[in-house]
């Protein structure tokens, strides 16, 4: 989403972080570039106008000029004012009312609200007792898609009675919720337009009858500046506590996350990042600056690795590494592992300074290296992985034609393997990972190739 964003606001900087002076001719110039970037990224012009002349004031002051590396000093205040026009603060759901809490869900028709239902329900299942109820009557089969995605991630949905009415359901529904001992109800209205008078005093009624302490509005981050429009008549109807935005992962222009916020006054929640149920993530105003400004997102990715590895599975394999033993099983393992944090792509992304060489990994295109070595390894009997040194030349044949790749394929994956597990034998060797590090500052063992293209990290 932030894509393009990131790579004119990178050109900018790079022009003033390589000077060791800036005038003010300069930071004009910048400033004017950030201006257009902004603009052609679909951010609203009244944002753009308030975010341009609170960065300029600042990188006009006596502190800029007079520090060692004023460049710097300009990123590092754009960055500042990124954070307070997203939201400074962590935007947590609130619970702070008896049980159940109710959340209403609202938005636009084709939004993607059912599915982001269906999401948070899937975050809060872990520590909540979720019910999910549709009230959307309009759309075809829209309430056995709710039911159906609640029964996907085990959380319970409101029966469905043919022929009543929102209001009848949320009656039913906010009984339901509390005779059973539910945590938190979850009201997914029908998609409505913003000039759709009818449909809009029919979800103010709901809103009334349930009280919920959450009126998140779902957002389809790809409508660029319409998203405003929308954002702000839904706000003077229903008065939203939070925004959700869908579909980041496309090919949005950012314009959408860096406006709603400022013309609502309302923060954005959650950022949605797939299609599958567990592609939620929590918005962090920090964190979203860093990334449009190419300074990457560790944080994140470390969180993402957190709740989707195994982590009793990679502690296991740790404690084999540090013996010295690893084989194509092992291989096999961590590539699924990695595969769970999500495309290559999105992965990458959050390291620091990756941005610059996106043009070079686009042509790696990790996702489908790593499902063509997978299937190999696949083709490969049990003695074959655990000892992959019985493999010779009739058996790479069999190999390469069980998984549909060249033998030269079979070759590269057998050549990386090799370089890796002599790094771990390494590390058995020298004590584990202290002592390999140790090894390592003293020049006594080279870099692993990477299993991605075979050249050294």
């Amino acid at each position: 989403m932030f894509e393009t964003l990131t790579d004119k606001l990178g050109a900018v900087f790079s022009k003033i972080t390589s000077r060791g002076v800036l005038s003010e001719a300069d930071i004009d110039s910048a400033m004017r570039e950030i201006r257009i970037a902004l603009l052609e990224a679909d951010v609203s012009l009244s944002v753009v106008k308030d975010f341009i002349a609170h960065v300029k004031a600042e990188a006009l002051g006596e502190k800029v000029v007079r520090s060692v590396k004023p460049g710097q000093m300009v990123v590092k205040i754009v960055h500042d004012e990124l954070v307070k026009l997203l939201g400074d603060k962590q935007t947590e759901l609130n619970f702070n009312a008896p049980a159940p809490v109710v959340f209403l869900m609202v938005g636009l028709q084709g939004s993607g609200k059912t599915t982001t239902t269906a999401k948070i329900a899937n975050k809060l299942k872990k520590n909540k007792k979720v019910l999910l109820c549709s009230l959307d009557v309009y759309r075809p089969a829209a309430q056995e898609q709710l039911k159906q995605l609640g029964d996907g991630i085990g959380v319970d949905s409101l029966e469905i009675v043919k022929g009543q009415q929102p209001l009848e359901i949320t009656k039913r529904a906010l009984e339901k919720a509390k005779l059973g001992g539910y945590d938190v109800l979850i009201l997914d209205t029908a998609g409505r337009l913003q000039i759709d008078d009818v449909l809009m005093n029919e979800v103010s009624d709901v809103k009334k009858l349930s009280n919920p302490v959450e009126t998140l509005l779902v957002c389809d981050a790809l409508i660029g500046q319409e998203a405003c429009n929308v954002a702000k008549a839904f706000d003077e109807k229903l008065g939203l506590t939070g925004l959700v935005l869908t579909r980041v992962d496309g090919s949005s222009r950012a314009g959408a996350a860096l406006s709603m916020k400022m013309v609502t006054g309302v923060p954005i929640k959650y950022l949605g990042t797939g299609e599958k149920t567990d592609e939620l993530e929590q918005f962090h105003a920090d964190r979203i600056a860093g990334r449009i400004l190419g300074q990457g997102d560790v944080v994140s990715l470390v969180e993402k690795a957190m709740e989707n590895i195994d982590r009793e599975q990679a502690e296991k394999e740790a404690l084999q590494m540090m013996k010295g033993k690893f084989d194509l099983n092992d291989l096999l393992s961590q590539m699924r592992q990695m595969k769970k944090l999500g495309s290559m792509g999105s992965v990458l992304s959050m390291l620091p300074g990756i941005a610059k060489y996106k043009a070079q990994l686009e042509q790696i295109n990790g996702d489908e290296i790593l499902k063509k070595q997978e299937a190999i390894i696949l083709s490969m009997t049990k003695l074959e992985r655990a000892n992959p040194d019985v493999i010779k030349a009739s058996r790479k044949k069999r190999i390469a034609a069980g998984s549909g790749v060249e033998v030269s394929e079979v070759n590269k994956l057998l050549k990386s393997y090799e370089q890796m597990a002599s790094m771990v034998k390494q590390m058995g060797k020298f004590g584990g990972l202290k002592g390999f590090a140790q090894m390592m500052r003293r020049g006594q063992a080279g870099f692993p190739l990477s299993p991605m293209n075979n050249k050294r990290f």
